[in-house]
């Protein structure tokens, strides 16, 4: 690429970064029914995992013992983690690893109980497409083996329990 257009690129770059959030393509499938504008997710404007590799936050540490330094990635709106205890998460594994998520909702503000557990449903979308796969986690968040159909950075809708959350996963291609 040329300097000339390398520069014509940046402004070009910069005020895309500007723009509003994405709209959704027309026809689009609806996989789970609006309720308000204020109780769906942000959606990141870029498909991108957050990884992160420091300690769990006290909602999210219940179970592990020393040092809770491992890799997860929270929700967009912060209301779920899922910690990663394979990494890289890989598409038709042939090591006999498993790709094994721990969901953990934060609990939610002002409730002296737990809300009734339904079932985690994930609704899964690849970048790049508009066909979403589901998967489900029986008894709300918690343990779990997520695989996917391919490789490649997929957005994550989590709905459980009346709440809902999202974020990217990158899963990899299988090497050898």
């Amino acid at each position: 690429m040329s300097v000339r257009r390398r520069v014509l690129l940046v402004p070009v770059l910069l005020l895309a970064g500007c723009s509003g959030p994405a709209a959704v393509p027309a026809g689009a499938p609806a996989t789970v029914p609006a309720t308000t504008p204020a109780a769906e997710p942000a959606v990141p404007a870029a498909c991108a995992e957050r990884l992160e590799t420091g300690r769990l936050p006290d909602w999210a540490d219940a179970g592990f013992t020393g040092d809770t330094r491992v890799r997860h990635v929270f929700g967009t709106r912060g209301d779920i983690v899922a910690i990663l205890f394979a990494y890289p998460l890989v598409h038709a594994r042939g090591d006999g690893a498993n790709n094994k998520i721990l969901w953990v909702a934060r609990p939610e503000p002002g409730r002296s109980e737990p809300a009734q557990r339904t079932p985690l449903v994930i609704t899964a979308t690849r970048d790049g497409t508009d066909s979403p796969v589901v998967r489900r986690v029986d008894g709300g968040p918690g343990p779990s083996i997520v695989d996917l159909p391919a490789a490649g950075c997929w957005r994550l809708r989590l709905d459980w329990s009346g709440r809902a959350d999202t974020m990217d996963l990158v899963y990899r291609p299988a090497s050898g």
